[in-house]
C-alpha cells in the first residue's frame, strides 16, 4: 500500500515528470535537462519555502497519507428491535424525535445543541479572512467556537503593558461577533492560549476585559508537533512581531536580509511559536490561576503527539479537574503546518483516539475524576461523528472539526458574491438566483431573524445550512442504530471491517459483533 507521495504534491505544487520510485519519489529516470518540477528540483531553487503548503493565506490543508486504519474500516450497526432514550413506539421512534443535545463540562456546563464545534482558528489569513462568517454560523447553530492562538500577538492595533497584552482590537472584534449572535443558553465563544499568548497574558485579558468563560491551553494540534506559523509580506509587521518576542525567520532586523527583501529575492517571513515544556505541576498550577481569575470553564487541546503525552494530557486532565478534553489527530490543519511533517508525523486519529478511550476508562474505572472529551482529527460528515463518539463511548461528549465548517463557510461567502455579481456557477444557478433560492435554510433563517436576517452573511448561511444537513444526517443514523439521545450510543454500535481495525480500537470485528446473543437466538 502506498502511503504518501514524498517528492510531489498539489500541496507544494510540485509533480514528477515520469512516474516515480516508490521510496524516494524521485522519478525513475531523473535527466539532465530536466525544467525541474519536482519537490526536490522546486527545494533547489526556493529552499525552505517549499516546506509549506501553497499558495499561502488561501488554502487549508489536510494530510494526503493513506493511513493504515480509518473510520471507513467501521460500519455502524442497525438494529430492527427496541429503541433506547424513547418508547419502543413506531409512532414515536422516528427520526425527526432524535436528540442530539449535548452538554460540555462539570456542574451547569456549556450545552451544545449539536455534538460538534468549531476547534481553535488563530491568526492565520484564512481563519481572519472568515472568521465574521464562522462565528456567527456557529453562534446561530449553538455551538461553540474557539479563537485559536496567537491573535493579540498578530494585532498590529494591539497595546501592551509592561509586556502583557492591555487592548486588543482583533481578539475584541472577534469575541463580540460571537456575542452579538449567540442564542441564550448555549454555546460559548472559547479563547486558546499557547505559550506565547500565556507570556503576553492574552487568557488574563480576555477573561477580566472581553468577559470570556471558557478558556483553553493548547499544547498543540493534529497538523504539526512545533508551534504555529504564519507568513507575512510586511517588512515592518515581521520587525514589529520579532519585538513583540516572537521567533522570525529570516532575521527582519538584518541590513542584508532587509535589502534582500525590499529587491524581492523573497516575499515573506515565517513567524513561529516557541514549543512548551510541559509539567504536571505547572500545569494544575495554571488550571487554578485561570480559575481564580474568573473562568468558568478551562479546557485543554493537544495533538497527535506520542502515546505518553497522550497519557499525560488525561492523566493532568484529571488532576486539575478541567471542563473539555480535545485530543486532535494527525494530520490535518488549517494555517500553515510544514507539508512534510503534516503526513509524517505524529499518532493518526483512530489511533489515538483509541488510547484516548483506553487511558481515559482506565481512570474512570477506579474512580479518578475525568473531564468531558472531544476527538478531532479529519471529521467532516455525519457517519464519521457517529463512529468518533462511538469509538470514544461514553466519555466523548463532543466532535472538534475546523477545515469542515471552514469550508463551509467560505463556500457560503463566495457564492453569496457570486449571486451579487450574477455570476453563479450552472451547479447553483439551477436554483435559482437568489439568496433565498440558492440557500435551502434561507427562508427559516429569515422568519427565525426577521429584520437582522438582512445582517446575516451567507458565510455564516454556509456554515448554518451545513450543520443542518449534519443534524438531518446524525438522526438517521441514531434512528438506525436505535439510539434516540446521544448519551445511548455505545462501542457496540460499530463494527470492525478489518483485523488491523480491532486490533487498533478493541472494536468487536464485523463476524464476532453479538456472539453472545446470537448464540441466545439460535439456541
Amino acid at each position: 500500500m502506498t502511503f504518501s507521495k514524498p517528492n510531489r504534491s498539489s500541496a507544494t505544487l510540485t509533480k514528477n515528470r515520469t512516474d516515480p520510485c516508490p521510496v524516494s519519489g524521485l522519478c525513475v529516470t531523473c535527466i539532465d535537462g530536466c525544467p525541474g518540477p519536482c519537490e526536490v528540483a522546486k527545494s533547489a531553487i526556493r529552499g525552505s519555502e517549499v516546506i509549506y503548503p501553497a499558495p499561502f493565506g488561501i488554502i487549508t490543508t489536510g494530510s494526503e497519507k493513506n493511513y493504515p486504519v480509518n473510520l471507513s474500516h467501521f460500519n455502524i450497526m442497525g438494529t430492527t428491535v427496541g429503541a433506547t432514550g424513547i418508547n419502543a413506539d413506531s409512532d414515536k421512534a422516528i427520526f425527526p424525535n432524535v436528540d442530539v443535545e449535548t452538554k460540555i463540562g462539570q456542574g451547569e456546563g456549556i450545552k451544545l445543541k449539536v455534538p460538534w464545534f468549531t476547534c481553535g482558528l488563530g491568526s492565520t489569513k484564512i481563519a481572519k479572512d472568515n472568521w465574521r462568517e464562522l462565528a456567527i454560523g456557529a453562534a446561530i447553530s449553538g455551538t461553540m467556537q474557539v479563537i485559536g492562538e496567537n491573535v493579540c500577538g498578530m494585532d498590529v492595533e494591539s497595546k501592551f503593558n509592561n509586556g502583557k497584552v492591555a487592548h486588543s482590537p482583533e481578539l475584541e472584534w472577534r469575541v463580540k461577533t460571537y456575542k452579538e449572535w449567540r442564542e441564550e443558553g448555549y454555546g460559548a465563544i472559547v479563547v486558546q492560549s499557547n505559550i506565547e499568548d500565556t507570556k503576553l497574558g492574552v487568557l488574563e485579558y480576555a477573561i477580566s476585559d472581553l468577559e470570556v468563560d471558557a478558556v483553553e491551553i493548547k499544547w498543540g494540534q493534529g497538523a504539526k508537533d512545533i508551534g504555529g506559523e504564519v507568513k507575512i509580506r510586511d517588512l515592518d509587521k515581521a520587525q514589529l512581531l520579532k519585538k513583540r518576542g516572537y521567533v522570525v525567520i529570516p532575521d527582519p532586523e538584518n541590513p542584508d536580509i532587509i535589502e534582500a527583501f525590499k529587491k524581492k529575492h523573497f516575499k515573506e517571513f515565517e513567524r513561529h511559536s516557541r514549543v512548551g515544556m510541559i509539567t504536571e505541576e505547572s500545569f494544575v498550577n495554571r488550571v487554578k490561576e485561570l480559575r481564580d481569575l474568573g473562568a468558568k470553564y478551562v479546557f485543554l487541546k493537544t495533538g497527535a503527539y506520542r502515546p505518553a503525552d497522550v497519557a499525560r494530557a488525561v492523566k493532568f486532565s484529571s488532576k486539575a479537574k478541567i471542563d473539555l478534553l480535545t485530543v486532535d489527530g494527525a494530520g490535518g490543519g488549517t494555517g500553515m503546518s510544514p507539508w512534510r511533517m503534516m503526513n509524517e508525523w505524529g499518532v493518526p486519529s483512530v489511533e489515538i483516539w483509541s488510547l484516548t478511550y483506553r487511558y481515559i476508562d482506565r481512570l474512570a474505572k477506579r474512580g479518578d475524576y475525568v473531564p468531558s472529551v472531544a476527538f478531532a482529527g479529519g471529521i467532516t460528515m455525519e457517519d464519521h461523528i457517529f463512529k468518533a463518539l462511538a469509538l470514544g463511548a461514553s466519555y466523548v461528549k463532543a466532535i472538534g472539526m475546523a477545515r469542515a465548517p471552514l469550508t463551509a463557510a467560505m463556500i457560503g461567502k463566495n457564492v453569496g458574491g457570486r449571486i451579487n455579481e450574477d455570476n453563479l456557477p450552472v451547479y447553483y444557478a439551477r436554483y435559482g438566483n437568489t439568496i433565498d433560492a440558492i440557500f435551502v435554510e434561507a427562508s427559516r433563517l429569515k422568519s427565525r431573524f426577521r429584520e437582522k436576517f438582512r445582517s446575516l452573511p451567507t458565510g455564516a448561511i454556509g456554515l448554518y445550512t451545513y450543520n443542518q444537513r449534519l443534524i438531518h444526517g446524525l438522526k438517521q443514523l441514531m434512528c438506525g442504530a436505535r439510539k434516540f439521545a446521544l448519551q445511548h450510543i455505545a462501542r457496540d454500535d460499530i463494527a470492525a471491517l478489518t483485523p488491523e481495525a480491532v486490533k487498533v480500537s478493541g472494536i468487536n470485528y464485523v463476524m464476532d459483533a453479538d456472539k453472545e446473543e446470537v448464540e441466545k437466538i439460535l439456541s
